[in-house]
Formats: structure tokens, C-alpha cells, sequence
């Protein structure tokens, strides 16, 4: 789950993480009175979404009056912001963050992630502050630094001060740095965060070390025990159909392809994305129902599969374990007939009860084309979405 940047700076506020003072406005008026309240003399306004590159698409400007921080204001919110992460079609701006101006002398990037190769919070710290830190991995990659933190001991002041010095701090900097970098490791144990992204981390003039962007993503499994993390979710930055799958208890992530996947486990959705495109298919969607699903849960996922406008044919890859073959069938026949089936359909099925599934889709009345194989199968959703060329 993501969070907005005035949200994931409030939170890491509350551990100790210095940040600008700022505040969220819905209206330019809004944003008036957080700018009064501020004080000024310079103010940032930036546009909320949940994308990264806001400042190259428009979507943060510096400002020296009120009145610039209203007409800023008023020109951002509801306007579609267009950036390397949001596509073509951009995403709305619904609010802005008015925060104070700061005196940058540097800009550094620091980051932190759960390292699941190594089962610990690895921080990332870089000189090169406002880059995206791919760029920076590609390109000059002796330039980040790694420090890696055993979760028995958790983080340790040493951790910290070999984090500020391989970003060239000295002086009070450095201790400004540690208890900075002590309490985002702090908030990460906390709240669940998978990844904390401070880009960029500025060095003032007056030496002190403020996050001036943060990004934070939390695990989805640990939201039950997050109960405060989970009600700063966004519905608005979220897509509708991965928001409808998540109600069915499906796993469902929409992608750019144009064939529609329907599968039970998440290993096998992965294989069986990555066949349709050794086949020379696009998957339009990674969609795993789950080992237990029920005809109506099926149902569902064929459905939201269905409404995406791009699909041009489905594929269904079910091993039957847990799982039955039969009831993958019901759900699909029930599915298809529901939604008045247009596109290609090809089923694998394996596993528990296959023949009785088998024998659901041979009777259903319905065009669905039967593979033996995931080999085969993907060969077929392919061949037929191009039209049996």
C-alpha cells in the first residue's frame, strides 16, 4: 500500500524524522491559510499523487506570495498530472501540500528497503539526491552506498554514522544525520513500511538534514495489525478493478497486455504470464483466485478480467490441488454466460476432478477451446488473440 508524501511526512514526523512544516489543502483557499499560517517568505506547493517525477510534469513550484501559492494552488488541483510513472493519461490532482522553502546547500538520496535476500532493512544512501536511484545504479553505481542492519541488534549508531559519512557529512551534520537515519529505521520496524524513499535528503545552509520528499510503502499482509496505516489509504490513486478483486479476496494487478489471466497461485500466474510471452503474447492482468476459491469467487475473477477494455482473450490455468478442477469450470460457465463471452477463451485444467471440469465445459454450450498443456495453451490464447495467424 502507498501513502500520499504529506502523509509519510506526518508519520515519519512523529518518530523524530525532521521535515519541512507544511500542510494539506483541498482548495486554493486552503492552501491560503496553510501559507498564512506558515508564514513564508517562500513557499512550495506540491500536487499529491501517488507518482514519482511531480517536479518535471509541473506538479511542484516554488512560490514567493500568497497570491502565487492561490493561483498555484488553483491551477493544480483537478489538473491531470502527466509524469514518467503515471502513463499518458496522468492521474488527477485532488490536493496539494503548502510547505515551507528551505535553504538547500545539498541534495543526497537515502533510502530504505526490506532486503529479502538478506532478511534485515537495508538502507541505500547516495550523493546524487534528486535522481530516481535506477538511474543512478545504471549509470555511476560506486555512488551508492549499502548498509545492510541484523534485525537482533536492530540499528546501531555506527550503522548511521557510516551511512552520513559515505554521503560526505561532517561536522554536526553527521549528528543530525544519525538521529535522522535512527529514527527512520525506527518507523520502518513500526508501521510494516517495505520501503522508505527520501528523495531528496537535503543538507540546509545552517547544516541541518531535512527529508524534503518521502515516499512509503507498507506490506499488505501486515495491515490487519496496522489498523492507523490502513486508513491513510487513497481509494482515488488505486485502480477501481484491483480495488473490486481485493473485496473478493482476489490478487489481481492490472498490466498493459491484452490477455487476460486467470490463475490459481502465484507462482503459476507467473510462469504462465511469462509463457504467454515467450509465445509472443501481452498479459493483460496477474490474477490468482487462491488455493480455496469458490464458484463465486471465480465468478468475480472472470468478471473483473472481462472489464478491463483491452482483453481480447482469456486464459485459464488452474492446477487442481486444493483447488478443484470442477469448481474452476462451474465459475467460468457461470462467469461467461453472465457477461455474454465475446473474446477467445482457453482453459488448462489439471489436477482434482479434471475430467468432471472438463465435462462442465465440453456441455456449457459455450466456444472455449480446451489445452492439455500450459505449453499449448498459451500457443493457442496467442494465436487466436492475433487473429489465428
Amino acid at each position: 500500500m502507498n501513502i500520499h508524501e504529506y502523509q509519510a511526512k506526518g508519520l515519519l514526523g512523529k518518530y523524530g524524522v525532521t521535515v519541512p512544516k507544511g500542510g494539506v489543502a483541498y482548495t486554493a483557499e486552503e492552501a491560503k491559510t496553510v501559507a498564512q499560517e506558515l508564514g513564508g517568505p517562500v513557499w512550495v506547493v506540491k500536487a499529491q499523487i501517488h507518482a514519482g517525477g511531480r517536479g518535471l510534469g509541473g506538479g511542484v513550484k516554488v512560490v514567493k506570495s500568497i497570491e502565487e501559492v492561490v493561483e498555484t494552488a488553483k491551477s493544480m488541483i483537478g489538473m491531470q498530472l502527466v509524469t514518467h510513472q503515471t502513463g499518458p493519461e496522468g492521474k488527477e490532482v485532488k490536493r496539494v501540500y503548502v510547505e515551507d522553502g528551505c535553504d538547500i546547500a545539498r541534495e543526497l538520496y537515502l533510502g530504505a528497503i526490506i532486503d529479502r535476500a538478506k532478511d534485515c532493512v537495508t538502507f541505500m544512501a547516495s550523493t546524487e539526491g534528486g535522481m530516481e536511484i535506477e538511474e543512478v545504479a545504471a549509470k555511476t553505481p560506486e555512488k551508492i552506498h549499502m548498509v545492510s542492519i541484523d534485525p537482533a541488534t536492530g540499528v546501531m549508531p555506527f550503522h548511521a554514522r557510516k551511512i552520513a559519512f559515505g554521503l560526505g557529512l561532517e561536522g554536526k551534520q553527521v549528528g543530525a544525520a544519525v538521529k535522522f537515519i535512527m529514527a527512520l529505521y525506527n518507523s520502518i520496524i513500526d508501521t510494516d513500511a517495505s520501503l522508505v524513499e527520501i528523495n531528496p535528503l537535503v543538507v540546509t545552509g545552517s547544516g541541518d538534514v531535512i527529508a524534503l520528499d518521502a515516499k512509503m510503502n507498507f506490506d499488505d499482509n501486515a495491515l490487519f495489525r496496522q489498523k492507523g496505516i490502513a486508513e491513510l489509504r487513497d481509494p482515488d490513486e488505486e485502480d477501481p478493478a484491483e480495488l473490486e478483486a481485493a473485496q473478493h479476496e482476489l490478487n489481481y494487478i492490472k498490466l498493459d497486455g491484452n490477455i487476460g489471466c486467470m490463475v490459481n497461485g502465484a507462482g503459476l500466474a507467473m510462469a504462465t504470464m511469462d509463457i504467454i510471452k515467450l509465445n509472443g503474447g501481452d498479459p493483460a492482468n496477474f490474477l490468482d483466485v487462491g488455493g480455496g476459491a469458490t464458484k463465486e469467487r471465480v465468478t468475480e475473477a472472470f468478471k473483473i478480467i472481462l472489464k478491463d477494455k483491452n482483453v481480447e482473450g482469456i486464459l485459464v490455468n488452474i492446477f487442481g490441488g486444493i483447488m478443484r478442477c470442477d469448481v474452476i469450470a462451474e465459475g467460468v460457465v457461470a462467469a461467461a454466460k453472465e457477461v455474454a463471452l465475446s473474446v477467445p477463451l482457453v482453459v488448462r485444467l489439471e489436477g482434482t476432478n479434471v475430467e468432471l471440469g472438463k465435462e462442465i465445459l465440453a456441455n456449457s454450450g459455450i466456444n472455449i477451446t480446451s489445452a492439455s498443456n500450459l505449453g499449448e495453451a498459451a500457443e493457442l490464447i496467442v494465436k487466436e488473440v492475433k487473429g489465428g495467424q
